[in-house]
């Protein structure tokens, strides 16, 4: 193991209970500025995600931008492989993907233009600090290759980090939307 992998190690517990605390103190509508966000972007096909332990419930804001366009969710394909995205709506049939999380029965693929991303820490500048798999930062990279694609940072207030352990491969985000505020990157 090597300096920054055990940087970044100490960095995610120290986010994870930072977060841990925020999920237990949530307020109702944590969302809700979530909305806000996306409803300036309606009918763009964009990709949330399915919740798991302790991350924010995008979950009330997906399904108002479903009403209006395609919504998906990530499929991961494997270890060091981009994410996929499959069309979701709201109560709409699931079943187990790896890691807990819920993906659609069927897989219907699709590129998303705005991805809601979920996060262990971020900064003020835009980093965001990750599980350590970095499905996110090589699907982004390849979006972003691809055409214009807007990362939103999805998280609570209190998993923010003075400053992040990152690497040139860490795609940044364009924008963070806590439960009472948003940060703009770009």
């Amino acid at each position: 193991m090597n300096d920054l992998t055990e940087i970044k190690a100490a960095a995610r517990k120290a986010g994870f209970a930072r977060r841990k605390i925020a999920f237990e103190g949530r307020p109702p509508g944590a969302a809700g500025r979530l909305s806000e966000v996306l409803a300036g972007y309606r009918g763009v096909p964009l990709s949330g995600y399915m919740p798991i332990r302790t991350e924010i419930d995008p979950l009330p804001a997906m399904a108002e931008a479903a009403a209006h366009g395609s919504v998906g969710v990530p499929v991961i394909q494997g270890a060091g492989q981009a994410l996929r995205f499959s069309r979701w709506v709201p109560d709409g049939p699931l079943r187990d993907g790896p890691f807990g999380a819920k993906v659609p029965l069927e897989d219907d693929y699709f590129d998303p233009e705005i991805l809601i991303v979920p996060l262990v820490a971020f900064d003020a500048k835009g980093g965001r600090l990750g599980y350590g798999g970095g499905f996110y930062d090589r699907t982004l990279e390849g979006l972003r290759a691809k055409r214009a694609t807007l990362a939103i940072g999805f998280a609570f207030d209190a998993q923010e980090a003075g400053s992040l352990p990152l690497e040139p491969t860490d795609q940044p985000l364009d924008m963070l939307v806590t439960e009472s505020r948003v940060l703009s990157f770009r």
